[in-house]
């Protein structure tokens, strides 16, 4: 090859990368932000009661609207081991759930099937304690499925609709792809995907990570 076809080449190339400015780029970004869900409590306003003794309070904002932090902590009691320190989400819920990994749960001795949060029929129970308070759930404990929160827009530009379920590729330390995350579509909900720490470390992702659909199935 001649010089001058080189130079022709450099041009062209240059010119190509010209025409897409960083802010056109991340405009043109199709990946979905990924947050880690740690373990923690959603509570019934009785359970709320019996534990605390009042009303759950509020430190911070959560990235879905509406739902919070609380300065609240639990302690789980398994049938073969104990969990402290459990973060408790607000607002009070229908039903008390407690969410956990498939690690925490065999810490506990607990078989928590991977359920869509709220669908708590038929799953385990476990003991929760604060203080002197204490509560014994005959069911509630589950490990959430992975799911991605979007609202009507988001769903309409990718192409999906609510409780399908899709492949997101995961560009972490040891790229890995997740199938069967239910997508669930709300006019309140900000676009995020939610794993537990369990999948997170599966594949090296870090604090700050991002997934792409592969496909809608």
């Amino acid at each position: 090859m001649d010089q001058s076809s080189l130079e022709d080449i450099i041009k062209k190339v240059m010119g190509q990368m010209a025409e897409v400015t960083p802010e056109e780029s991340a405009s043109r970004d199709d990946s979905i932000p990924v947050e880690l869900s740690g373990r923690h409590a959603h509570l019934c306003e009785a359970d709320i009661e019996a534990l605390f003794g009042g009303p759950l309070t509020h430190v911070k904002e959560l990235s879905q609207p509406g739902q919070y932090l609380c300065k609240e902590r639990v302690r789980l009691i398994g049938p073969s081991g104990v969990i402290d320190n459990v973060a408790v989400l607000g607002p009070a819920r229908s039903r008390s759930q407690i969410e956990l990994s498939l690690t925490d749960a065999r810490i506990l001795g607990v078989k928590a099937p991977v359920r869509q949060s709220g669908d708590v029929t038929g799953t385990p129970g476990i003991i929760l304690t604060a203080g002197t308070g204490l509560v014994g759930l005959e069911e509630g404990v589950i490990v959430a499925a992975r799911h991605i929160h979007m609202s009507p827009a988001d769903a309409v530009a990718f192409g999906v609709c609510d409780n399908q379920r899709v492949p997101v590729y995961m560009d972490g330390e040891r790229p890995a792809v997740f199938k069967d995350v239910i997508v669930r579509v709300h006019e309140n909900f900000r676009l995020a995907m939610h794993i537990d720490f369990d999948e997170a470390n599966s594949c090296g992702l870090g604090r700050k990570a991002y997934g792409t659909i592969m496909s809608a199935t």
